[in-house]
């Protein structure tokens, strides 16, 4: 039997016979038996026991069966054991069963609990016969569980990306462009490279290997795999393993330059089917692009010089007014393609830093924009990014259809400007973000109240809030009557005392406190804000987020009191600073449409607070703009209550209202 399997004459029909007539349990007895008949090598039994499994795994359906993956520990142990010329047919029928066994569903999963990674990891670094079987499979096996194979066994992994890295660096001839399609497979998302030195040797390799290439004259097939070699470091490390200095920047910038005309060649070509074959090298061009944004604009220790800053920003306009170009021709049935998301979410990198260019072309696209991502978001569609095409995030768990994330920072910059926000609004962007803020809004209170690092979600939520922010200050009439804004207005009412107390939160509560109360001012006669329940709730939460963003510390300089931002409000202030006087502007401004708001304010006792804050620190520490914020509430309240206005004045209120200059108070607690 086993000659005439090894022969490959027997077809799927001879094979099921030939299992059916054998079974399982046979193969099984041979792999155990230790024992030789007289005169043979010691691993005849053995031998004969994996050219039946490896026939029989050529079924798909036996592959997967339970009695082959238990096993997968023997398997590992023949491609570790020393092998001598007469075991060579023994080691390719491992070979062949694990491959099988790779191709099922199940078999991944098995593969890696067993331990079969770092056996084929040694298998490949041991250099012995099938060596070259043993990458291919690891580059299978990474391709569908990456992450689970680095967390069992980084050290061998790194000890093959080495190995790798090492030979991709020395190679003189075609090997260094095999190499470079091998080599994206073996570097990691995480852990990163950078933590630990054999990473960062064999980002140094890679680095100069690619410098080398890059820095020759290059055929097509030659450059494709170099530039997604670059791509996927860049994914891993961001630009960490580009060194710093002359020779990293200019590296840096070529990478860039070109990623750049990679794309301007491709997507500007009027043959549908010249794109069709170049999307996955373009792809990997359109990380090297994010990137080149990300560099020209860092302040702090740029690889880049301003010169080079400039002349790269001039390059990827160019680009990416072919990626327009290209976006314009999509047909509707076109927009499954991972592509074009790649494509969206690139130029929405673009549009997030780059305003000023490309404008006249980016408002003919935003209906194209707003209809995809309409699409997209109502479908929750399957255009899952390819795995190049998840850019430089560094996580891939956003939804494939959440093409707004990427282009809600662009979109905010545009709702500043008439024309696009015109367009904005025509289009019906205004409802779209507004459903995406309910759904993003669930997303987050379903996820866990532990303080995590910022997710995307929060900063969909925040950057949301940006866009809405600048539609209630320019479009007033639109929030006004379109209906969207109130069903917004309701869960902001209810979001915001669930968000506050969660102090990793604050700048999202910044963020929807602000919105709210300028909100509430255009809205005032809407029933969720007649003193209901939900309204109350929602504005003590506003005061207690406005009143309690300063306090008195001792000033080193003058032995007294200087009045500064609170502990727990310092490390977000950069970011909620502008946020808090817009805030307590419009908490000004509804003071007198909301009769019930000075009670509110009575309760939280911010009057008595503030007296008291104002009363004791020096008044140099208060600058002008915290003076004037101040006194338009503690006016407003003064005027609307006359509860209010005794409170200020049994507080000294005359005094530090005169010690402040705060005129208009002291004019309006002098009224009787």
């Amino acid at each position: 039997v086993t000659k005439a399997v090894r022969a490959g004459e027997v077809d799927a029909k001879t094979r099921r016979q030939i299992f059916d007539a054998i079974g399982f349990t046979f193969p099984t007895r041979l792999l155990l038996s230790r024992q030789p008949p007289a005169g043979c090598s010691p691993h005849t039994f053995r031998a004969l026991g994996l050219t039946l499994l490896a026939c029989f795994c050529t079924d798909p359906e036996l592959a997967g069966h339970s009695q082959i993956l238990n096993k997968i520990p023997t398997f590992n142990d023949i491609l570790l054991s020393p092998c001598d010329p007469d075991s060579t047919s023994m080691v390719d029928d491992v070979y062949q069963c694990l491959s099988a066994v790779l191709a099922t569903a199940r078999g991944p999963r098995e593969l890696v609990t067993k331990g079969t990674v770092s056996a084929l990891c040694q298998a490949y670094l041991n250099g012995g016969h099938g060596s070259d079987r043993a990458l291919t499979l690891l580059v299978g096996l990474l391709a569908i569980a990456e992450a689970k194979c680095w967390q069992r066994d980084s050290p061998q992994l790194l000890a093959v990306l080495s190995k790798l890295s090492g030979d991709f660096l020395k190679a003189e001839d075609m090997t260094k462009f095999e190499l470079c399609e091998v080599l994206p497979h073996f570097i990691p998302l995480s852990p990163p490279l950078t933590e630990n030195s054999q990473g960062s040797e064999c980002l140094s390799r890679l680095y100069k290997g690619l410098a080398d290439v890059l820095g020759s004259k290059l055929s097509q097939s030659q450059r494709d795999p170099a530039l997604k070699l670059a791509a996927s470091l860049v994914q891993a490390c961001g630009a960490e393993w580009i060194p710093a200095g002359t020779a990293g920047s200019k590296f840096l910038a070529l990478l860039v330059n070109l990623a750049c005309v990679e794309v301007r060649l491709t997507l500007e070509e009027p043959d549908p089917m010249e794109v069709e074959g170049k999307k996955e090298v373009v792809t990997a061009c359109y990380v090297l692009m994010e990137m080149g944004i990300q560099e020209c604009l860092r302040e702090e220790n740029p690889l880049l010089e301003n010169v080079q800053k400039m002349q790269l920003m001039r390059i990827m306009e160019e680009a990416f007014g072919a990626v327009i170009f290209y976006l314009r021709q999509v047909k509707q049935e076109e927009l499954q393609d991972p592509f074009i998301f790649a494509s969206v979410r690139v130029l929405g990198a673009w549009m997030a830093e780059e305003t000023s260019t490309l404008k006249q072309e980016i408002c003919q696209l935003l209906p194209f924009l707003v209809d995809y991502a309409r699409k997209l978001f109502k479908e929750g569609s399957p255009a899952v990014s390819p795995p190049q095409a998840e850019l430089a995030s560094t996580e891939g768990s956003a939804l494939p259809q959440d093409a707004l994330r990427f282009l809600l920072p662009g979109f905010c910059h545009l709702t500043a400007e008439d024309r696009p926000r015109d367009i904005l609004i025509s289009e019906g962007a205004a409802a779209l973000l507004c459903e995406y803020f309910l759904q993003q809004w669930e997303v987050l209170t379903s996820e866990s109240t532990a303080p995590a690092p910022l997710t995307s979600t929060e900063m969909s939520l925040q950057t949301t809030c940006g866009v809405f922010l600048n539609l209630v200050v320019t479009a007033p009439d639109l929030v006004r009557h379109d209906k969207t804004f109130s069903s917004l207005m309701d869960v902001l009412l209810k979001s915001l005392p669930l968000l506050l107390p969660q102090k990793h939160h604050l700048v999202l509560a910044a963020n929807i406190a602000t919105l709210g109360l300028m909100m509430a001012r255009i809205l005032s006669g809407s029933a969720a804000l007649q003193g209901t329940r939900s309204a109350k709730e929602f504005f003590g939460a506003a005061i207690r987020f406005l009143s309690q963003a300063h306090t008195a510390q001792t000033d080193p300089s003058s032995d007294g009191l200087a009045l500064t931002v609170s502990p727990a409000y310092v490390s977000a202030w950069d970011d909620i600073q502008e946020l808090w006087f817009l805030g307590m502007q419009a908490l000004a401004g509804c003071i007198p449409l909301f009769p019930w708001l000075p009670h509110a304010a009575l309760q939280a006792r911010w009057l008595q607070g503030l007296s008291q804050l104002l009363s004791r620190v020096t008044p140099a520490s208060v600058d002008l703009e915290l003076v004037t914020a101040f006194q338009a509430v503690l006016v407003e309240l003064a005027r609307a209550s006359e509860q209010c206005r005794d409170v200020i004045l049994s507080h000294h209120g005359m005094e530090w209202a005169n010690l402040y200059g705060m005129a208009a108070l002291e004019q309006c607690l002098a009224e009787q």
